[in-house]
């Protein structure tokens, strides 16, 4: 199970860099001048969760084995994308593919770096790209409801989906993104899905501020975050080359020590991947035994045979119970011994609706 976040915005605001820090790669080239990347790069990285070092500890694991989540570097967009300009179809194209959007928003004043419009102001970059994948969202679900219309006169489910198609293309007209939509009905959750609609994505605004500006974020930031709150969404101010910095030395010690010089608690590429994970509808599980502790990706609300799943096919299939154990439970009572002498080991069945932290034992017959 993949899950993954394109990071898109205009060009020289830093998402190459992000990118490179994220994946402590130099897999994507960051150059000053537009159009530097092309085809979109791809890269995984872990989910930091001191909860499975933890368990590893106490469990004896051999190994430890952290969640993944998939982030795409997709390259600049610029006004009129949506028809054509820049590299636009191509790079929308590779938007539609992803399941959430992490939109870099350029907060900093450099003379060295251009900026194509020509001064710096987040808010209206941020209005640029939106404007653009609510044009490019409008003219796909017209040529949808083109291509149902005729299906609706017969059939009550197609007429219940143009019907639905309808509503998401006035809330486009008025300017308004897909996601506002109600999804009140499985049915529209599964539509929704498949129009394939941009807008309809969740995103996270990543403010690139300077380093003097790095702790504490600044004036264009705060209104950022403002912006983001009045659309449901969030906001995370990191600095691109500082992030770049810590990526490139080896050691943890190293890292803390450089974050402290910085005034920086964590680095900001931690809370970009944890909100990346929340903006997902994600959570985490974890197996854990001598041979090695591990975390796996589940969707928000997933039941226990979905989660026996993602491991592989053949547990869901032949799911018959897991064995459950609270991570805190776990951890205070000293381990699996430990939580099963204190009762706190349950089994649970296919109804059972996996929790955040749960360490889970799958029995299954295949």
């Amino acid at each position: 199970m993949g899950f993954n976040c394109g990071i898109v915005g205009m060009p020289n605001v830093g998402k190459s860099t992000l990118f490179n820090a994220l994946t402590a790669t130099a897999a994507a080239q960051a150059e000053n001048f537009p159009f530097c990347t092309i085809e979109p790069n791809v890269g995984r990285v872990s989910v930091p969760d001191t909860r499975l070092h933890e368990l590893a500890v106490m469990a004896g694991s051999a190994e430890t084995i952290p969640a993944q989540l998939e982030f795409v570097d997709i390259a600049g967009l610029v006004k009129g994308a949506s028809k054509g300009e820049g590299l636009g179809n191509q790079f929308l194209a590779n938007i539609r593919q992803t399941d959430a959007i992490i939109h870099v928003l350029r907060c900093f004043e450099d003379g060295d770096i251009v900026h194509v419009d020509g001064d710096i102001d987040p808010l209206r970059d941020a209005e640029t790209i939106e404007t653009e994948l609510l044009i490019a969202d409008m003219d796909s679900l017209e040529k949808q409801i083109e291509s149902i219309v005729r299906k609706a006169k017969g059939d009550k489910d197609a007429a219940a989906e143009h019907a639905f198609m309808v509503e998401i293309k006035v809330m486009l007209d008025d300017g308004k993104p897909a996601r506002d939509v109600t999804l009140d009905t499985p049915e529209k959750q599964m539509w929704i899905k498949k129009f394939g609609l941009m807008t309809a994505k969740p995103i996270l605004y990543v403010c690139n501020v300077s380093e003097d500006d790095a702790a504490e974020g600044n004036e264009w930031t705060a209104k950022v975050a403002e912006m983001a709150v009045a659309q449901g969404s969030q906001a995370v101010v990191i600095c691109a080359s500082i992030e770049s910095e810590i990526a490139q030395l080896e050691s943890d010690e190293e890292k803390d020590e450089f974050l402290e010089s910085m005034g920086l608690e964590e680095a900001g590429l931690n809370r970009i991947i944890r909100a990346g994970y929340e903006l997902l509808g994600l959570q985490t599980y974890f197996t854990c035994g001598p041979k090695e502790a591990r975390a796996w990706t589940v969707k928000v609300g997933a039941s226990a045979p979905e989660a026996a799943g993602v491991i592989h096919t053949d547990f869901q299939k032949g799911f018959i119970k897991a064995e459950v154990i609270a991570f805190s439970d776990y951890v205070g009572l000293g381990g699996e011994n430990g939580a099963k002498d204190a009762g706190k080991m349950r089994q649970e069945g296919k109804e059972y609706v996996v929790q955040d932290g749960d360490v889970i034992l799958f029995r299954f017959n295949v």
